[in-house]
C-alpha cells in the first residue's frame, strides 16, 4: 500500500475511534482531524498525474499531519463522474474545472466564490495579469483559478513528415493543404490521418468556424451563435472524402476513448492529431519521438484569426467543500510555490503568476519550451476568446461528437446531420 492511501486509511481508522469528553481532555481532536484532511480531483494523463501526485507529497510533507486524498480520471469520464458527485453531495474539496463548464456550475452555484481567499492573500494573485483572473470570473465573482494558458494546434509525427517529404508552414496554410498534405503522407507512407477531434469535435471545427467572424454559441447563450451551416457541412464533407479515398482512419476505430499512450498517434497509426498546448508533454512522451505542434489551417479569406488563448484550466473549490480552508491554501501551493512548479514544469499551461513564469521558463526541456514558443507565437495569431459556454454546453458537445460520428460512418448524410445537429442542439440551448 503506497504512502498515501495509508495516511487516509490510518485518519479513517483514528476518525472512527471515540473521542472521550472530559476535563482537560482535547474536545477539538476529530475538528483538528478533519481540517487537515481533503480530497483532491482532476482529469489527467499519466504525466499530469505523476507531476500533481508529486507536488500533494510535497504538500504535505511541508504541512506535517495534512493528508491530500487524490482522484485522476480521464477526460472522457470525468465529468459523469463529478456529475454524479454533485448529485449526491459528495465533491471533493479542490477539482479541476473547465472553461467550458465554469458557467453552468456556478449559475447552479455548485462553486466557492474565492474572492474572500484572494482578498486575505491566501491565494496569492497579484501576479498575475487582471485578463487571466478575469477568464475565471461569473457576474463579478471568482470561482476558478486559471494554472495555466493553452491553445489549441496541430502536431506531428517529424519522422512520418520528413519520409514523405512534406513541409508545413504554420502561417500560411490551409485546410485544403491539410488535406492534400495529407493525401500525399498517405500515398508516400502509408499512414493515414485520424478524423478532426475525436475526443472534443468543437475546438477543431470552432477554430475553422471562428475564422468567418461567427462563434459557436449566440451571445446569450440560447442558441448557436451561427446560421450559415455551409462550413459545418464542408468540415464533414472533407473528412468523409479522406476516408473513402482511405486517407482518413475510419470513425468506428478512431472514436473510441482512449488513453494518450493507447492513441492512434502514439501508435503511428495517424501522422498527426489535434491538442492543446499543454497536452504537448503527455503527448510527446507516448510517442517517443520528434513532434511538432503548429497552429490550425486557415480558410480562405479569413476574417480573423480561428485561434484564442484559453484557460488551459482552473482551480475549483466546490460549494459543498468540506475543508474549503485547506483546499484554498492547497491551491495557492500549486500556483504560486516555485518549488512545487519546479516539479509541475507547466504541464498545465504556461504558468499565470509572473515570477512563476520567470523560474520555470529557465528550467523546461526543449518539448516544454517548444509548448511555450507555440503559445507565444499562438498569442500573436489569435483573437479574443468567446464568453464562457452556456449550461446547456456539455449536452450540446455530446450531440456534436455523436452525430459527427453518424456522419463519418455513413449512418446518414452531411446535410443529415447538420439538420440533426443544429435541431437538437438548438433544442437543448433553448431549455
Amino acid at each position: 500500500m503506497n504512502s498515501k492511501k495509508t495516511a487516509a486509511l490510518a485518519l479513517s481508522i483514528l476518525l472512527a475511534l471515540p473521542v472521550a469528553v472530559t476535563a482537560g481532555g482535547n474536545k477539538d481532536a476529530g475538528a483538528e482531524k478533519k481540517s487537515s484532511y481533503m480530497r483532491f480531483a482532476w482529469w489527467g494523463n499519466p504525466s499530469r498525474d505523476e507531476r500533481t501526485i508529486k507536488v500533494a507529497q510535497m504538500y504535505m510533507a511541508a504541512n506535517p499531519g495534512t493528508t491530500i486524498d487524490t482522484e485522476t480520471t480521464g477526460w472522457a469520464g470525468y465529468w459523469d463522474k463529478l456529475n454524479t458527485q454533485a448529485g449526491t453531495n459528495t465533491l471533493p474539496d479542490l477539482m479541476q474545472h473547465d472553461y467550458a463548464y465554469l458557467y453552468q456550475w456556478a449559475s447552479r452555484n455548485q462553486l466557492l466564490d474565492l474572492t474572500k481567499y484572494m482578498k486575505s492573500g491566501v491565494i496569492n494573485t497579484s501576479k498575475i495579469d487582471s485578463s487571466i483572473l478575469a477568464a475565471g470570473t461569473v457576474n463579478g465573482k471568482v470561482y476558478g483559478i486559471s494554472m495555466g494558458t493553452n491553445a489549441m494546434g496541430l502536431c506531428y509525427n517529424k519522422n512520418i513528415l520528413e519520409k514523405a517529404g512534406v513541409k508545413i508552414d504554420q502561417l500560411k496554410w490551409t485546410w485544403n493543404d491539410l488535406e492534400q498534405i495529407s493525401t500525399t503522407i498517405y500515398q508516400k507512407t502509408g499512414v493515414q490521418t485520424i478524423p478532426f477531434g475525436t475526443i472534443d469535435v468543437r475546438p477543431i471545427f470552432e477554430n475553422e468556424l471562428r475564422q468567418t467572424g461567427a462563434s459557436f454559441y449566440a451571445k446569450d447563450g440560447k442558441s448557436l451563435g451561427f446560421t450559415d451551416t455551409s462550413m459545418l457541412k464542408n468540415f464533414w464533407d472533407m473528412q468523409v472524402r479522406m476516408i473513402k479515398a482511405g486517407v482518413m482512419l475510419p470513425a468506428d476505430v478512431a472514436f473510441v476513448t482512449v488513453t494518450v499512450d493507447e492513441s492512434l498517434f502514439a501508435k503511428e497509426k495517424s501522422w498527426c492529431d489535434f491538442v492543446w498546448s499543454n497536452q504537448l508533454i503527455a503527448t510527446q512522451k507516448a510517442l517517443n519521438k520528434p513532434i511538432e505542434l503548429v497552429l490550425m489551417p486557415r480558410i480562405q479569406n479569413a476574417k480573423r484569426p480561428g485561434t484564442y488563448l484559453k484557460p488551459s484550466m482552473f482551480f475549483s473549490i466546490p460549494a459543498s467543500a468540506e475543508n474549503p480552508d485547506m483546499a484554498a491554501k492547497v491551491l495557492n501551493y500549486y500556483l504560486n510555490d516555485l518549488k512545487a512548479n519546479d516539479v509541475l514544469l507547466g504541464e498545465r499551461g504556461v504558468p499565470c503568476p509572473s515570477d512563476v513564469l520567470a523560474s520555470v521558463s529557465a528550467k523546461v526541456d526543449p518539448v516544454m519550451k517548444q509548448s511555450y514558443d507555440f503559445v507565444a507565437v499562438a498569442a500573436k495569431n489569435s483573437s479574443p476568446i468567446d464568453p464562457p459556454d452556456p449550461s446547456a454546453s456539455g449536452e450540446v458537445l455530446k450531440i456534436l461528437r455523436d452525430v459527427t460520428q453518424e456522419v463519418l460512418t455513413g449512418a446518414i448524410t452531411s446535410d443529415e446531420g447538420v439538420k440533426k445537429f443544429v435541431e437538437k442542439a438548438n433544442a437543448a440551448l433553448a431549455k
